[in-house]
């Protein structure tokens, strides 16, 4: 189901680490399917456009988690700061700076809202997190398939 409801949105909330600009989208899936796919590492460079591998941590994130993910040709070490299945969001620190957080929330039977919360000063991430949640959506929507 596409529409007006799947359109990436863009605004400043207060986030738990701050004011953040929040890029969210909604998907056609079940929170389950898109939580698995933002934890899955083997995932992040399906989805992320600057993401082309990482290394250190295998199989789905947790926090205290340390390895390197490849960005553009370099090893870069990174963190996860939180990770909380439970409420469904996760933040990390790459190369040592506040990164963006991830977090997943129901809307609707089968549909949930994939959102990133990037720090202000990174701004401009903003473009970037839009493709890769239309790149989430597609993930979530064929793994809740099967």
């Amino acid at each position: 189901m596409r529409g007006a409801s799947s359109r990436t949105r863009t605004r400043v909330e207060r986030t738990p680490d701050g004011r953040r600009l929040v890029v969210s989208r909604r998907v056609s899936a079940p929170e389950t399917a898109a939580w698995d796919v933002l934890v899955s590492v083997a995932d992040w460079p399906d989805w992320g456009p600057s993401v082309s591998g990482v290394r250190g941590v295998d199989g789905r994130i947790e926090a205290g988690d340390r390895g390197e993910v490849r960005v553009a040709g370099v090893w870069v070490p990174f963190g996860i700061e939180t990770c909380d299945d439970e409420a469904r969001r996760w933040t990390w620190r790459v190369a040592g700076v506040p990164a963006t957080g991830h977090r997943v929330e129901p809307v609707g039977p089968d549909r949930c809202a994939v959102a990133f919360e990037v720090p202000v000063f990174a701004g401009p991430y903003a473009a970037v997190c839009a493709v890769a949640l239309r790149r989430i959506e597609r993930l979530a929507e064929r793994r809740a398939r099967g």
